[in-house]
């Protein structure tokens, strides 16, 4: 359920810029969503809907963007892409991996009017 949080950060930001720029409608909100951060991306457009009407986000549309979880083998040096099914190194088979990117959630821009 910290979908309802998020999703209530997403807005905040969005009437934060939106009354700072004197902006009167907020059109849509660009999202970058890591693939191992957690977040369910329907529960967030669920709670948008609901949250946002009467705000000047209301009927805004959201864009998601997956990022894909990144890997560095501590044992090998090998960097790249894994399945968070099988994350293990493919290389070495190595779990010894730091994670470089695919936790991030933020707003990346909003398209106003």
């Amino acid at each position: 359920m910290h979908e309802l949080a998020i999703t209530q950060s997403i807005m905040k930001i969005a009437q934060q810029a939106a009354q700072e720029n004197g902006v009167r409608r907020v059109l849509e909100i660009r999202l970058k969503i890591g693939d191992y951060s957690g977040v369910v991306p329907q529960c967030v457009q669920d709670y948008f809907d609901i949250i946002s009407k009467g705000t000047v986000a209301e009927g805004a549309a959201l864009k998601l963007e997956r990022l894909p979880i990144l890997m560095r083998c501590q044992r090998c040096g090998w960097e790249g892409q894994v399945d968070k099914l099988h994350i293990c190194c493919p290389q070495c088979g190595g779990t010894d991996l730091k994670l470089l990117q695919g936790r991030e959630f933020y707003v990346d821009s909003l398209e106003v009017e």
